[in-house]
Order: structure tokens, then C-alpha cells, then sequence
């Protein structure tokens, strides 16, 4: 029987609290991991980045990760997510449920914000040296859809990735602020792609460029039938 969330995360407390310490190395499980971690970001009484013509950082970056999920465990992964449904998760409860999981790396989704707004593209965080080929994989790939801007892979000391065990990286899927990238973010088949994009590089990355299989069903930006997948239109 599959263990509890709560369950979960009272262990990883536990093994905190005996370990001692709050930042931490990250264990170089490069390519060898068995468990992906996939955490939407915010949810909740968070919503993350707001704008009045785009939906919810939470609600996008949750159906993101569903996806990523879905498609991680179609490719034999095993997965872990920290929020399935519009629920608040603390920070350290995030990771805490990713330090629980041995052998494992984290992945953080959320969609970006800014004052200007002109600024679009996809960007990668990570904290640990072990997880910046991790993080370029995951841009790189992204970078392949059509008319998308990359904006590059960087280091952050966010709480998700300077506190976990393993290797840990954030991936903002573009700017909510900018007008494209909303009505981008708003489409259930462009969320596919993205969802795509990620889970290809994470199985690419574990098992070696080419063994990721794209579903037939995923459709390209420049064409396609629509789905029936939901949208936030």
C-alpha cells in the first residue's frame, strides 16, 4: 500500500531533525536515480504569479505536473508528487517529502512573473553542482518548442533546492506577465507540450538521449486537431 503524504513527510522530519542542519550537499544521484519527485508549485491560499488575463501560477503549474507525472510513470519511473489538488504545501514539507524518497531528484514547476512586461522565456534553477546537467537537459529540451526564448540556466539559493538531499532543480515555464506566453500558458495542448518537454528530458537524461517515446497525441505548436484535454480559456 502506497504510504501517506503525511506519513512521508513525518519520516523525512524525523530524519532531519537526527541529521541535523538546514542547507545541505545534495547526494550525486545522476543518472542512476530510481524516483522523480514532481512538485507543483504554490497551491492553496498561494496562488504564485497572478494576472487578471491569465490563470493562476497554482492551477497551470499543478496540471503541468499531472502531466509530467502521467507521462513519468507511462516511461517507468516511479514518481511522488507533493500536491495532487489545490492544497498548500509549506516549503519545507516539499522538501522534506523529496528528502524522504532515497535515490530520487526533484522537480519544481512554476511559471514566472514580471513588471515588464516584454520579458518571456523559460529559465532552470538549481542549487547542487550535481543537478546542473539535470537543469540544462531540461532547458535545452524545452528550448526545442517552436517561437520559445531561452532564458538561460542559473543557480538560486530557493528553499527546495538549497535544502534537499538530492539533486533538486525549478523549472519556470514562462511569464504569466507576458500577454503570448499567458495565452500560451492558458491552452491545455501547449501545457501538454511543456509536459512533454520535461518528461522527456528527465527519461532522456536517466536512460540516454533518444529512449524517451512522444506519444502520437501530442500535438505541435504550428498545427494539430485540438483536444479534449481541459482549458483555463
Amino acid at each position: 500500500m502506497q504510504r501517506s503524504i503525511a506519513y512521508r513527510t513525518a519520516l523525512a522530519w524525523v530524519a532531519t531533525f537526527f541529521l541535523g542542519g538546514c542547507a545541505t550537499v545534495a547526494t550525486n544521484t545522476s543518472h542512476t536515480f530510481d524516483t522523480v519527485v514532481v512538485d507543483a508549485g504554490h497551491g492553496g491560499k498561494d496562488s504564485g504569479a497572478y494576472r487578471r488575463n491569465a490563470p493562476p501560477e497554482k492551477m497551470v503549474a499543478l496540471d503541468v505536473a499531472l502531466r509530467v507525472d502521467r507521462k513519468l510513470r507511462e516511461s517507468h519511473l516511479k514518481t511522488v508528487l507533493t500536491r495532487s489538488n489545490d492544497t498548500f504545501i509549506p516549503l519545507d514539507s516539499r522538501v522534506a517529502l523529496g528528502n524522504a524518497e532515497q535515490n530520487s531528484i526533484f522537480v519544481s514547476i512554476h511559471f514566472n512573473d514580471s513588471r515588464r512586461r516584454g520579458v518571456e522565456g523559460f529559465e532552470t534553477y538549481y542549487h547542487s553542482p550535481y543537478a546542473y546537467d539535470l537543469a540544462a537537459a531540461i532547458e535545452r529540451t524545452l528550448s526545442t518548442l517552436p517561437g520559445t526564448v531561452n532564458r538561460g540556466v542559473h543557480t538560486a539559493r530557493f528553499r527546495v533546492l538549497r535544502n534537499a538531499h538530492y539533486p533538486s532543480v525549478l523549472v519556470e515555464c514562462g511569464y504569466l506577465s507576458n500577454r503570448s506566453e499567458a495565452r500560451d500558458a492558458a491552452d491545455a495542448d501547449y501545457r501538454e507540450m511543456l509536459a512533454d518537454r520535461i518528461a522527456e528530458a528527465i527519461v532522456d537524461y536517466r536512460y540516454g538521449n533518444g529512449t524517451y517515446h512522444r506519444p502520437a497525441a501530442v500535438v505541435t505548436r504550428a498545427g494539430g486537431a485540438a483536444s479534449s484535454l481541459p482549458s483555463f480559456r
